[in-house]
């Protein structure tokens, strides 16, 4: 009976220790494994704000570049200013902004052509006005080189006709070129004949070839 009752007492204790440390365990703090996961689950959650609001940030600043470009859009295109001061408050639609902006460079690109055609006109007058002073420093030269030469003997009626025999030379040119039934027609033959038969080299061809008959004429 003694060893039953030092049995039993045994067991009982063991039993209490058991429920204590029991007891014990659950109110230990958690281990470093459980703090782990906390940390990785609350880093989770701080990386997706991180993301939405560089996302957020990212999205703003491409509406506030959309609308500086709108603005300055506004104030670099003439059309765009208001005109009507009763709706000066009203802001123009992104809509309106853009087809203003594209008829204003549809004009630039119209006066460009325009101004790209008057420049080259104008160099075509300056290179014939080059060309003529040229030919004329050269006659003033050949008058300077021998002032006496060819004086008091050439006649006017031999002069009228060289310059009458020039004239008819170009004339049936001009006739034969040129088509007088409307003005535009007019311009646009008169031109086309002067680039073609007004050429330095053929007014000279012109010229010597009037001289030469004058010239068969007179001996």
């Amino acid at each position: 009976p003694a060893f039953f009752m030092e049995s039993a007492r045994k067991g009982s204790i063991v039993s209490r220790a058991n429920s204590i440390g029991s007891t014990s365990a659950s109110s230990v703090p958690n281990t470093d494994d459980e703090d782990s996961d906390y940390h990785q689950e609350s880093f989770k959650e701080s990386y997706k704000d991180q993301r939405r609001r560089a996302h957020t940030q990212a999205e703003q600043k491409r509406r506030d570049a959309i609308k500086k470009g709108y603005n300055d859009l506004q104030a670099i295109v003439p059309t765009c200013e208001q005109q009507d001061f009763s709706i000066s408050s009203q802001k123009l639609s992104k809509a309106i902004v853009l087809q203003k902006t594209i008829d204003y460079i549809q004009f630039l690109h119209k006066e460009k052509k325009k101004q790209e055609e008057e420049v080259s006109t104008l160099r075509k007058d300056v290179m014939a006005l080059k060309i003529m002073k040229v030919n004329y420093e050269q006659i003033v030269k050949a008058h300077q080189d021998n002032p006496n030469e060819g004086k008091n003997q050439i006649s006017d009626e031999v002069k009228f006709n060289v310059f009458q025999g020039i004239m008819d030379s170009l004339f049936q040119s001009f006739n034969a070129s040129v088509s007088v039934t409307s003005f535009q027609e007019l311009s646009a033959c008169v031109f086309s004949w002067i680039e073609e038969h007004c050429k330095p080299q053929t007014l000279q061809d012109v010229v010597i070839r009037v001289l030469h008959k004058v010239k068969s004429q007179l001996y």
